[in-house]
């Protein structure tokens, strides 16, 4: 046999050989996650998140439970008013050179709050995409899964669910609420006094500002900028028509556009003393549970403007420095799971839209988000309104502070 014929045929039975002694050697090894399955029981977890709707606040209780029985782990809600609180307190235990035992574990983030995170170093790289759960949302063929104010995730955030700006009125005092924003401003001229919005920096009123911006800049050459780091430029260009708008507005808000309410609670206890017959949310199934507590009359109905609907998916983060990593992963996968994603759809428990692809799952597993008869209050299924993408987080800024220096000292 000539010698090149051996030495191949050598080089075969040793690319075998270790090839054997690879899955040998794997073999009863735990995968990557099983590891972290191992590292993450019997641990607490600090889940810096709002705490301003008794909703919200039950499920997160329903998924300390959950974690308690599945891994024993300690799921502690640290409620806050604002992210920004827990983004705060991840900067200045950097700047302390804590870069081991941070105090929070897991945040519920928004698109700004992220681009700081994600700018300053200060969330944990690469680790949503190792979830298992992960996969369910499909991330291929719905890229918005891991994009978040257009921004691109990689893999420091995981999905847990989508949100849409959604109206509410009492239609007893208005049988035929605004459907665009341009009949808004007709309508409010109609109705003093009867809408108002939470003053900036609120989430709900730069939301709603958003939504203006977003509608009055439809089909302008230039709305593309606004997916774009704000400038001068930029702002020159869009945001004159929002002041015009707003202007025309305040007039007619609750008490005459001269003072704000701080939040959308604020603004829904108005909605229930009557004294405002038009209201928004993000959280449209707050609205059928609010009724349901008699913290809103029977007549208060739920829409969706017919010219666009300020929508996003919300995110869940990990600090780089987080004390309990592991712990918080297996939390947040459990947070993506079939059960917990259809327990959080449920109108009466928060109504929040999963960010599961139905499509990718068993029948019986579809099942389970398949609605109950739907409350009078809440948002038809049947909806259709454009989604509006957020704009990039640098304009939730320069709309607050622009706007406070038009309108905040009012």
């Amino acid at each position: 046999m000539p010698k090149t014929r051996l030495v191949l045929r050598y080089m075969r039975l040793t690319l075998l050989l270790s090839a054997l002694v690879t899955a040998l050697t794997s073999y009863g090894q735990p995968t990557h996650f099983e590891t972290i399955q191992q590292q993450g029981q019997n641990q607490p977890v600090y889940f810096h998140a709002w705490g301003g709707d008794a909703q919200i606040n039950a499920y997160i209780q329903w998924l300390a439970s959950e974690v308690k029985a599945a891994y024993n782990i300690d799921l502690v809600h640290v409620k806050l008013n604002d992210t920004s609180e827990a983004v705060n307190r991840v900067l200045a235990e950097k700047s302390a050179a804590n870069h081991n035992n941070g105090q929070v574990d897991l945040i519920w983030i928004n698109g700004a709050n992220f681009a700081a995170m994600a700018k300053n170093k200060l969330l944990a790289p690469d680790w949503a995409f190792e979830l298992p759960n992960f996969a369910l949302t499909n991330p291929d063929k719905n890229p918005a899964m891991s994009r978040d104010f257009s921004l691109p995730t990689q893999g420091m955030e995981a999905p847990w669910g989508q949100a849409a700006l959604t109206f509410y009125y009492d239609s007893v005092a208005t049988p035929v609420p605004p459907k665009t924003l341009t009949e808004l401003l007709s309508w409010s001229k109609q109705n003093p006094g009867r809408f108002s919005y939470p003053k900036p920096p609120d989430f709900l009123g730069v939301s709603f500002l958003k939504y203006a911006l977003l509608v009055l800049n439809n089909n302008r050459p230039a709305q593309h900028l606004l997916y774009q780091p704000a400038t001068p430029q930029s702002q020159a260009l869009l945001l004159p028509e929002l002041w015009q708008f707003l202007d025309k507005l305040h007039p007619y808000l609750w008490r005459s556009g001269r003072y704000f309410v701080s939040s959308g609670i604020t603004l829904r206890r108005l909605m229930g003393d009557t004294e405002l017959s038009l209201a928004f949310t993000f959280s449209a199934p707050e609205v059928a549970g609010a009724v349901e507590r008699f913290d809103l009359p029977r007549s208060i109905r739920s829409y969706a403007m017919a010219d666009g609907s300020l929508s996003n998916i919300h995110f869940i983060a990990i600090p780089y420095n987080a004390a309990h990593q592991a712990s918080a992963k297996l939390v947040a996968n459990f947070m993506l799971s079939v059960k917990a994603q259809a327990k959080k759809q449920q109108a009466m428990v928060w109504g929040d839209r999963t960010v599961l692809d139905l499509s990718a799952l068993t029948p019986k597993q579809q099942e389970k988000f398949k609605p109950a008869k739907p409350h009078l209050s809440a948002l038809p299924i049947n909806s259709n309104s454009p989604a509006l993408s957020e704009p990039h987080p640098s304009w939730s800024n320069l709309l607050t502070h622009e706007w406070l220096k038009r309108y905040g000292a009012q």
